[in-house]
């Protein structure tokens, strides 16, 4: 880091352009990231000339200045053909490449350092991953745990294997994971707070009766007259039927697609009454409940938590937000160029996305990956529940509010995520608002706008494959179109990724709680099980091990770590922006004391939509 003045005693003129040039300095020096340029001419203005740009030895960049230009605004030739250079050497940096028929198209990039070095990761953060990477491996192998390939003998001697990492959350689980009332509450809370739903009618082939739920219902009470109240919750998991299951260290895997419902006490505590493992019914799938033996209703609820597991890895995490994600942020890159507004205010919620992406279908579920090597989904089954996920996925469904109210959730008690989210959409609404609102006053500078009208197409296009279903805007006509979906964009990089990232280990650090794998088949019959059952269908100590090295990643903050509401880099610099983003960093400030409040009062507390908790953007 280093500033570097020139100085002239000149009048400068209107300035259009600043041209910079990366000479030699010194033996190897080959690069520099140059932030900014800024000019302050004799007559005493001040303007500013954004670059965030890496230069090589003998390399030209030409910058023009901060403030904010419409492209149908455009009057000035050497700005509109600075313009045009600008977008089309950012298209062949950009490139889409086909992932997978029926998924969302990607970089074109096989591996991290493919990419350009401005959206690559920091030395800091390449080396803070590498070292803890390294210090987890190390401590397994220590512990003689990465390559035993036996299987448990004993709840505690799980305990003991991961005593060396542990937050008070996972502690606090290992106390409670049993419970029926933490089982219900994490649903709401845990790390996938996207498979619930309120049930008002059972389906055809969940095999439950009233008689078989009554005893757990309010005395006198039905189960049609709860659901009419509005007390009767369900997840399904139907999306991991019939997918295929791997062969790990010569042993078959085993996974369930289960149904389960829940009831909100009049204590307001949900509790799971009624657990289907597979989806047709028959004497083999019985239904299990609250009062069958003790192993046989916690076995059932542990394979809840490993299909859940899978939902949320793939479809809730690394396809709702980062896969989306890199949608937005490639044509972002291909199609918005540094005056435009968009640009400006979708660039900090770029961060590290593409970097961590391409090395996460490498690393993550690459033939080789660890999610691929140490779970019982593998690699095809992976595939086929993300492509099923995506065949059903609907704008609708990735904008918090009308996905709460979809899913029947407005009212049920101690769902904060729901109460966290809902005041951070607002106040991301408003913030983005105010933005498009100011630059764009009507709507016919939206329908004027041929850059915005590409980078929607594009991700239409590339993002939704062009499906009409989806009913994701190939257009924008109004304002309130671009302030909606920008909204939900920026939400989605954000605060739904830290919703569904930060508490992995948190919730996933004891293995009990969220098997990786399973390699006993769902229980067909009641009476069988015991916690020799359990031990034998845990994943074995390797797997195991393996599981625990990606959930402490994934939940580790970086030392580069760049709050929500942070922007570091100066894109904006007109007066009127700048008062927005105060704004907006006083509404998050103001959330983040109402969420520290709440949580004193709470025995689990919930900080994972805490703005200062989490980042601008699907970095990790």
């Amino acid at each position: 880091m280093g500033t570097f003045t020139v100085s002239t005693p000149s009048t400068l003129g209107c300035l259009l352009l600043v041209k910079l040039v990366k000479q030699q300095y010194l033996l190897g020096d080959n690069e520099w990231f140059c932030s900014k340029v800024q000019v302050t001419t004799p007559e005493g203005d001040v303007v500013h000339f954004p670059c965030y740009t890496w230069l090589s030895t003998g390399e030209e960049i030409q910058l023009r200045d901060g403030r904010v230009q419409h492209v149908f605004s455009e009057v000035e030739p050497g700005l509109i053909t600075h313009r045009e250079r600008e977008l089309a050497r950012r298209k062949l940096l950009y490139q889409w490449r086909p992932f997978m028929e029926g998924l969302p198209d990607v970089i074109n990039a096989d591996d991290s350092s493919d990419l350009p070095r401005e959206i690559r990761f920091s030395f800091t953060k390449n080396a803070e991953i590498f070292y803890t990477k390294v210090e987890i491996v190390a401590i397994l192998r220590l512990k003689g745990l990465t390559e035993d390939t036996s299987q448990w003998a004993s709840l505690e001697d799980i305990k003991n294997a991961f005593s060396h990492h542990k937050t008070p959350i996972s502690e606090y689980i290992e106390e409670h994971w049993k419970e029926d009332e933490f089982f219900g509450y994490q649903l709401l809370n845990g790390y996938n707070p996207m498979a619930i739903q309120r049930c008002s009618q059972l389906p055809s082939k969940f095999a439950v009766t009233d008689a078989m739920v009554q005893p757990f219902l309010e005395s006198g009470s039905s189960l049609a007259a709860e659901m009419q109240k509005g007390n009767i919750f369900l997840v399904d998991y139907r999306r991991i039927a019939g997918l295929h299951v791997p062969v790990i260290h010569g042993k078959k895997q085993y996974i369930a697609a289960p149904l389960c419902l829940l009831y909100k006490t009049p204590d307001d505590k949900l509790l799971p009454i009624a657990i289907q493992l597979n989806q047709e019914p028959g004497p083999d799938n019985p239904v299990f409940l609250p009062s069958d033996p003790e192993h046989d209703w916690l076995l059932a609820k542990m394979f809840v938590r490993n299909a859940d597991f899978h939902e949320h890895e793939v479809n809730s995490h690394y396809l709702r937000t980062h896969g989306l994600s890199e949608v937005f942020i490639i044509s972002t890159l291909r199609n918005l160029p540094m005056p435009h507004p968009l640009y400006k205010l979708l660039i900090p919620h770029t961060r590290y996305t593409l970097h961590i992406n391409t090395t996460g279908r490498t690393k993550l579920f690459g033939p080789e990956g660890i999610y691929t090597k140490a779970t019982n989904l593998g690699g095809q089954g992976k595939f086929d529940l993300l492509k099923r996920w995506f065949s059903e996925v609907r704008y609708s469904a990735l904008c918090l509010p009308e996905d709460i109210k979809a899913r029947g959730l407005e009212s049920i008690p101690k769902f904060y995520y729901r109460d966290d989210g809902l005041k951070l959409w607002d106040i991301l609404n408003r913030y983005v608002r105010s933005m498009v609102e100011l630059y764009y006053p009507s709507d016919l500078e939206v329908r004027r706008d041929s850059e915005l009208q590409t980078w929607i197409k594009d991700i239409f296009v590339h993002g939704f494959l062009g499906q009409r279903k989806t009913e994701v805007p190939e257009t924008f006509c109004t304002v309130e179109e671009v302030v909606k979906f920008i909204t939900m964009v920026i939400f989605n990089m954000s605060a739904q990724h830290s919703a569904v990232n930060t508490g992995q280990f948190d919730y996933g650090g004891w293995l009990p709680n969220s098997p990786n794998s399973m390699q006993k088949p769902p229980p067909t019959t009641k009476g069988q099980s015991t916690e020799q059952t359990i031990l034998d269908t845990l994943p074995d100590v390797s797997t195991s091990a393996n599981g625990a090295v990606f959930r402490w990643l994934l939940s580790t903050n970086s030392l580069d770590f760049i709050p929500l509401g942070c922007f570091p880099d100066e894109h904006f610099c007109e007066d009127a922006p700048l008062r927005i983003i105060k704004a907006l960093q006083a509404d998050l400030a103001l959330l983040t004391q109402q969420i520290k409040e709440r949580n004193k009062s709470l025995t689990v507390p919930y900080f994972y939509l805490c703005p200062t908790k989490m980042e601008n953007s699907a970095s990790i």
